[in-house]
């Protein structure tokens, strides 16, 4: 087959800046082939190659007693005692939920869930936290309806449950919605399988379903900007089979148990090219492909589009070869393809033939670690306005405000599409709090959250990437968790402009302030730069999943209130409302300063809150919306009223850090009262759940009043 001329226009759809290819010719000495520019496009764009954020994540602290693993795997490896580990990491697929919702979605968690069980790990957990614009915005009914259907429609397939996660809008994101994907899963720490290849003549082994042309350009396409030729995007966006994976799943388990495994590494972005080349990379080898023997399910496919398919629901691996027939014997059970394709050699080469022809011949390890780096100029976010001031409204009207808005309003139509119960171990319906899981065969719980208020971070992205971590910090804790380790999704607008790389600077210092203060190391995470439409960013959304543990489950701090239960709050409010959800609800405004996060207050009241667990009947850390939210959606969660004291709206509304608020019995009360003194951790009695309505100071309306409109707006919004 002709391949096309190299010429200016065809490297700038490639992704390719002219003095990255300049690079190129002086790595290789000549003009490229189509296929190698495919295999540099492939490899150097920001969704492989973290170009623009290297240089700022390698300042977030990664390791700690707990991390067996950190980044730079398919997924963090975190121990929870007994010999086993949880293996977890959050991923984007946000272009491609834009583009095609539904597979775009789908696509995304069967791409976190081969992150983790190719590790060696079976998944028990899912989340995702998704970003949309506004409800009226004419997109987002579909893009929600498809994104919902195609994380449904995969991962309950598939048969992992659902058990936590995060849905906003903002007219940010009407050009560009973000859908992050959690999963985790649970592995004995001694059986950790790695992508390193190791020995020279060992046979690189093909796994899983066949090639397509699905997806092709892929990852390039993931890493630009988009304009009006989206709908010509549409066929980079690959098609998932959740049976399929879960087949590859129990094939890849069973396989590892025979020891045939050396490395292993799952087709994601840019598909053969990137496992191929991490894996030579990471085990200093070459590696020799044979693309005739790649099984295709369509015909005449070329090495350009073998090498930078993404079809689904496929693996690479390494393996010994004197297991080769038990290994295949294992995949032709499972009725997947299992094809050796090439082998590791010593030259630090990448030799791509197809029949017979040489179509690629790059030095392997400039692919992967000698690609370009930037230091891109960047100017700190400014200091946000002082916050002008904030008229007094009546508080059941506020409350009645954020019920209304999908942003606060349950989320019951969200997860009563996914499957949150299956493999029974769900200790909690989500929708209020942390996701639970219990670990099968043991008495520990493992505690899931994922976070983040993107407008704190615009308004002041050090705050704001300090508040995704504490708010992290405190779900688990509300919970009774211990908090082990983070994973990130750092999703912003164009890196190339300074104002958007400070965001991502800042979000970046905050975020290693506070997993440094709180013992929460970032173990794994992805980075999703190019987050823009026509020249408007989204929001900074630096979304933050976190892992906890309790080592029992009757450490677990509940979430039901009764009546006569008295209502507390522990830790210190000064009625921040600057960036809060009264502001932009009540008043459209969306002015002030991001809350200050005190990172020593939240690790003293988190501390507090464990320790004297045995008295605190429920728990809910106060974020968003503040008191007067908290205190609404646990009594509406255990159908008891609550009656608050009067106070001013900033006190009830405020969004100040580092608070929880409690539910006890009179005399307990009264006991942490006690011990809250001792330990220095303001706390204040702020009323009492009783009766059937929701009362602040003197206002009053009927509890069941207010949980119809918190149980039926979002489903009015975009159902």
């Amino acid at each position: 087959m002709h391949e096309p001329a190299i010429t200016p226009d065809l490297i700038a759809a490639h992704g390719l800046k002219p003095e990255e290819y300049d690079m190129i010719l002086e790595i290789i000495g000549r003009e490229p082939t189509f296929t190698e520019l495919g295999i540099f496009s492939a490899m150097w764009n920001e969704h492989c190659s973290y170009k623009s954020s290297k240089k700022w994540l390698r300042t977030l602290p990664t390791s700690g007693p707990q991390v067996i693993c950190g980044p730079g795997e398919n997924a963090g490896v975190v121990d929870i005692g007994d010999g086993q580990a949880v293996v977890f990491k959050m991923e984007s697929h946000n272009h491609p939920s834009y583009i095609e919702p539904y597979q775009g979605a789908a696509t995304g968690v069967g791409g976190i869930l081969r992150d983790v069980f190719t590790m060696g790990a079976r998944p028990i957990a899912s989340m995702n936290a998704l970003s949309f614009g506004e409800p009226d915005h004419h997109k987002t009914r579909q893009l929600v309806n498809g994104v919902v259907e195609g994380i449904g429609g995969y991962g309950n397939c598939f048969g992992v449950p659902c058990v936590g996660g995060e849905v906003r809008f903002h007219p940010a994101y009407n050009g560009n919605c973000l859908v992050n994907a959690f999963a985790a899963g649970l592995a004995d720490s001694d059986k950790i399988f790695y992508s390193a290849a190791s020995g020279v003549g060992m046979p690189v082994v093909y796994l899983g379903a066949k090639t397509g042309r699905d997806g092709v350009g892929g990852a390039t396409m993931a890493s630009a900007e988009f304009d009006d030729t989206i709908e010509e995007k549409r066929p980079t966006v690959q098609v998932g089979d959740p049976f399929t994976e879960k087949r590859l799943m129990e094939a890849t388990l069973e396989l590892m148990q025979t020891g045939a495994v050396i490395s292993i590494q799952d087709m994601g972005a840019a598909g053969l090219t990137c496992s191929a080349v991490e894996m030579g990379d990471k085990g200093g080898l070459g590696v020799r492909l044979n693309l005739e023997t790649v099984p295709q399910r369509e015909e005449n496919m070329t090495a350009y589009e073998m090498m930078l398919s993404e079809s689904q629901e496929r693996m690479l691996m390494v393996l010994k070869p004197e297991l080769e027939t038990e290994a295949r014997a294992v995949f032709e059970k499972w009725d997947l393809d299992f094809a050796i394709v090439g082998e590791t050699i010593s030259q630090d080469r990448f030799l791509i033939m197809h029949n017979d022809e040489i179509k690629a011949d790059l030095p392997l390890s400039k692919l992967a670690s000698t690609a370009p780096e930037y230091d891109r100029p960047w100017q700190p976010t400014p200091k946000a306005e002082e916050l002008a001031e904030v008229p007094q409204i009546d508080p059941i009207d506020g409350l009645r405000a954020l019920l209304n808005s999908p942003n606060y309003a349950a989320k019951q139509w969200v997860y009563e599409q996914y499957d949150t119960m299956v493999m029974a171990d769900s200790s909690r319906t989500p929708g209020l709090g942390a996701g639970m899981v219990r670990v099968h065969g043991t008495n520990k719980v493992l505690a899931f959250t994922s976070d983040v208020t993107p407008r704190y971070v615009r308004a002041n992205p050090i705050e704001g990437g300090k508040q995704a971590v504490a708010e992290a910090y405190r779900n688990l804790t509300a919970v009774g968790a211990k908090p082990l380790a983070t994973t990130d999704n750092l999703n912003f607008g164009n890196p190339e402009k300074p104002e958007i790389m400070g965001q991502f600077v800042g979000a970046i210092q905050g975020i290693g302030e506070a997993v440094a203060a709180l013992d929460m190391p970032v173990v794994s995470g992805n980075v999703s730069l190019y987050n823009e439409t026509d020249g408007q960013a989204i929001l900074p959304t630096p979304t933050i999943g976190a892992v906890g543990l309790l080592d029992h489950a009757d450490d677990i701090i509940g979430n039901e209130v009764r009546d006569g239960h008295v209502a507390l709050v522990v830790g210190e409010t000064e009625g921040h409302l600057g960036q809060s959800a009264l502001l932009v609800e009540v008043f459209n405004r969306e002015d002030g300063d991001a809350p200050h996060v005190d990172l020593e207050a939240e690790k003293r009241n988190g501390d507090f809150i464990r320790a004297n667990r045995e008295m605190i009947k429920a728990c809910t850390d106060l974020s968003d919306g503040g008191l007067a939210l908290a205190a609404f959606e646990l009594a509406e969660n255990s159908g008891v009223g609550v009656n608050l004291d009067d106070a001013p709206a900033e006190f009830l509304f405020g969004e100040d850090q580092a608070r929880y608020l409690i539910a006890c019995n009179f005399d307990q009360a009264e006991a942490l009262m006690i011990a809250a003194g001792q330990a220095g951790v303001p706390m204040v009695s702020v009323g009492r759940f009783t009766g059937d309505s929701v009362k602040i100071g003197s206002s009053e309306a009927p509890l069941s009043e207010l949980a119809q409109t918190f149980r039926s707006s979002f489903a009015a919004a975009v159902a």
